[in-house]
């Protein structure tokens, strides 16, 4: 096949108005100053009333909504989707997978549908994937979405429990994780150069604990056994290792990206990484003893959006590359590394682009 695999339109959707963190500590107490510094949240959204625990959007709510966005930047309609993938590790219900839900909100029509559920690599990995169906000729145009909502594991934590009876432990992943979805629209075209040049993924982890849990609801115990603990769902996160460990996930996509793209270092113009100016994270890389320098030798800028949206598993990648798509800061002409990583059990993605789609015309309106 001639041409190439073009991003030609990119949205995303963020649930409801910012919950600052000062909201979160009344919620569930104060973290210790170091600990909130590192985290490096100001404020992010959720899909639930913090006062209530109601819900006011849904998973597959929050993907129509990013894919409505990016289908209006790429100036096509859904019925021109030939192939539809989701990320997501809080799908709605086990079955049917939630981008089948996505497809009829969006009246998309016949397609093919794939689900992913890897987390913070997931939509990187969902793009690769599509670029490689579309550069076979299987498909013309495809829309990736990543989307997550935690908050509804989060509210039993503090649902008419006092602040102070909140432990600590508990308390970090109500400022961590916020909800909501990204979406890419990619088209193969024919005559035509740059966009998607390639991507690489893999899981570094074997034998090594997860960073983050999500326990309950799923088959691991008997159901009986689950109803009867203190909470169904339960998400642990291991700040420690998470913060010592992420910066090798970060390097590796990186580096096997840019070996699997046969590219420099040097020609990246910008490194999209959804917690890539973390304080945490960028003294971790400098003080890391890592294998690969390929980040050392970046030239380009790293842009994120998580002090604004909070830590966004699968919709990370995506809602950052949105955001700093209509800041300005992907202009045609420039090579762009996107990356995610998943701590839960040590997953990386990157996927390496010749950015082509124009800076918005509508630069500054809501997605």
């Amino acid at each position: 096949m001639t041409g190439a695999v073009q991003v030609i339109g990119v949205g995303s959707h963020l649930p409801g108005e910012p919950i600052s963190s000062a909201r979160i500590e009344e919620l569930v107490g104060a973290l210790p100053e170091e600990v909130a510094r590192d985290i490096s949240i100001e404020a992010r959204h959720w899909m639930i009333d913090p006062a209530t625990g109601a819900h006011l959007d849904t998973n597959s709510g929050m993907c129509e909504k990013a894919a409505q966005a990016a289908l209006r930047s790429a100036g096509i309609t859904a019925d021109e989707i030939d192939l539809l993938i989701v990320a997501t590790a809080t799908p709605e219900y086990p079955l049917p997978p939630t981008v089948n839900l996505v497809q009829d909100r969006l009246g998309a029509g016949r397609c093919a549908t794939i689900e992913l559920r890897a987390a913070g690599a997931g939509a990187v990995q969902a793009m690769e994937i599509a670029r490689l169906y579309l550069a076979s000729g299987a498909y013309r145009t495809a829309l990736v979405i990543g989307s997550e909502a935690s908050s509804p594991a989060l509210a039993p934590i503090f649902l008419g429990v006092p602040p102070n009876k909140v432990r600590i432990r508990d308390r970090i992943p109500t400022f961590m994780f916020g909800d909501g979805a990204g979406a890419v629209v990619l088209r193969r075209q024919e005559g035509t150069t740059g966009g998607l040049i390639g991507g690489a993924t893999g899981a570094v982890g074997p034998g090594r604990p997860a960073g983050i849990r999500v326990v309950g609801g799923g088959t691991h115990a008997p159901i009986h056994e689950q109803q009867a603990a203190k909470r169904l769902v339960t998400l642990a996160v291991d700040v420690v290792s998470a913060g010592a460990y992420a910066p090798v996930l970060v390097a590796s996509a990186i580096g096997e990206t840019l070996e699997r793209c046969a590219a420099a270092p040097e020609s990246v113009d910008v490194c999209v990484v959804p917690e890539g100016n973390a304080g945490w994270m960028r003294e971790a890389l400098a003080d890391a003893d890592l294998d690969r320098d390929e980040w050392k030798r970046l030239d380009g800028e790293f842009v994120d959006s998580l002090s604004r949206r909070g830590a966004l598993g699968c919709a990370g990648p995506l809602v950052c590359l949105d955001d700093a798509w209509r800041a300005g800061k992907l202009k045609p002409g420039q090579r762009v590394l996107l990356v995610g990583v998943e701590s839960s059990k040590w997953v990386h993605a990157g996927v390496l682009v010749d950015w082509t789609l124009p800076f918005p015309s509508f630069a500054g309106e809501a997605a």
